[in-house]
């Protein structure tokens, strides 16, 4: 045996049969965490998987197929005019107002085409946290200064996180720039606006799917809310009909695909995810399928679902043993969470914000949580600190985002997130 070739493995193997003996199977804590990990990961699968991620790694595949790289490039490269660039990436975040996972696959893609560093990073904090209906949510619930504040602090922190990214990876992305020679014009198939209609069916289908329901019955989102379904119908609709005519799907092809959602759409009225379910089986066959372009925008949207998925579901796990569900316990106990973000000291608000960073948030879950933990003792800064760290982050993002653009910008952009939202709190704590 070679010592100085086989410790390592020795060591691991070691280890692993330690914690196989002293697996505390048994104990309540142990199993409840357990359960809830599993608890967690199912309600994943079945509330966002299919209605937010299927979509978005759809997005995300057109967008590598479809968006030429010199039009990526033209307006978020490492060249492209900074102004421009953050602006862009700040507003098309705010249009679609996703959670961190959603956000990934849209994030993957525009990355991988040549986007800059610094307006990636911007795009990839504001989609899921400047939520219009999250930050409307957190004024009327949590009062109007600290909606006012995150609504601040959301925009504000998007531009500065990509700004500094781009900075402390100064070198990589002049190089970046330096490489990306002038790009000639690609030829155009279609005109830009079909392709912005395309874009835009897509996002009608993301956006309006999962539409949230609000607390107000009689407000304007849960009128929205009543019509999602029928809204979401005609986008796809109209998807379809733009992938008829401009795309050269055959006509035959997508009929096939709405005959069987109509009939679960009219024979289980009240399971919509049936009918959206053989949509996406539909769509993603008679691409599979073809040889020209449509063919190569499931691949894309293949590889990046390959990539994120199984990290996310990974991360799911791993998030619902450390901390549960909202309202349960997994390992760590809520009273210790409770206990470390009581009033507005800087230990309180670091910790808002690196456990923000760490636990998964449903889009506008984290509005009712804030709300228990403030009539617990939190205080405002280290409830402003979660509002920005907390939807913008989560250990299956963060794992996804590794993926993505390699351990030493993730770890930066974990670092930013969790300082800017600690400096932040201490700072609306101090004056408010």
């Amino acid at each position: 045996m070679n010592w100085k070739d086989d410790w390592k493995k020795v060591m691991l193997i070691v280890a692993g049969f330690l914690g196989c003996f002293y697996l505390p199977i048994g104990t309540a804590r142990f199993d409840h965490a357990v359960l809830e990990a599993f608890y967690l990961v199912k309600w994943y699968a079945r509330e966002h998987v299919l209605l937010c991620l299927v979509p978005a790694f759809f997005i995300a595949g057109a967008i590598g197929v479809f968006v030429s790289q010199a039009s990526v490039m033209k307006y978020l490269g490492a060249k492209a005019n900074k102004i421009l660039a953050y602006a862009v990436a700040a507003v098309s975040g705010t249009i679609l107002a996703v959670c961190s996972c959603t956000v990934l696959p849209l994030f993957a893609g525009i990355y991988r085409m040549g986007a800059g560093l610094g307006p990636a990073c911007a795009f990839l904090y504001a989609g899921p946290a400047i939520n219009v209906l999250a930050i409307a949510m957190t004024a009327r619930v949590l009062g109007f200064e600290l909606g006012v504040a995150r609504a601040v602090g959301a925009v504000l922190f998007s531009v500065v996180i990509g700004v500094m990214m781009h900075l402390f990876f100064r070198k990589e992305e002049e190089a970046k720039a330096a490489a990306q020679i002038e790009m000639p014009e690609p030829e155009v198939k279609r005109p830009l606006w079909q392709n912005v209609l395309y874009f835009t069916s897509m996002v009608g289908i993301l956006v309006f799917a999962n539409w949230g329901r609000s607390d107000n019955p009689e407000g304007i989102w849960n009128l929205i809310h009543g019509w999602k379904w029928p809204v979401t119908s005609a986008f796809a609709v109209a998807l379809g009909w733009i992938l008829v005519m401009w795309f050269d799907v055959k006509w035959w092809k997508v009929v096939a695909t709405a005959v069987p959602v109509i009939a679960l759409a009219v024979l289980f009225p009240e399971m919509p995810l049936l009918a959206f379910a053989a949509g996406t089986i539909g769509i993603s066959i008679f691409t599979a399928t073809d040889k020209g372009e449509n063919g190569e925008w499931f691949s894309s949207a293949w590889f990046f679902t390959k990539q994120i998925l199984p990290l996310l579901l990974f991360g799911v796990l791993v998030a619902g043993f450390l901390l549960g569900r909202v309202g349960q316990e997994g390992m760590i106990p809520s009273q210790w969470v409770e206990t470390a973000l009581g009033g507005n000291s800087l230990r309180a608000n670091f910790c808002a914000s690196f456990f923000g960073a760490f636990m998964y948030f449903a889009t506008l879950t984290e509005v009712p949580i804030l709300q228990g933990l403030i009539g617990s003792g939190m205080g405002k800064g280290p409830a402003l600190a979660l509002l920005l760290a907390g939807p913008a982050l989560s250990l299956p993002s963060m794992l996804a985002i590794w993926s993505i653009m390699g351990g030493k910008k993730t770890v930066v952009f974990i670092l930013l997130v969790i300082f800017m939202a600690t400096v932040s709190g201490m700072l609306y704590g101090t004056f408010f």
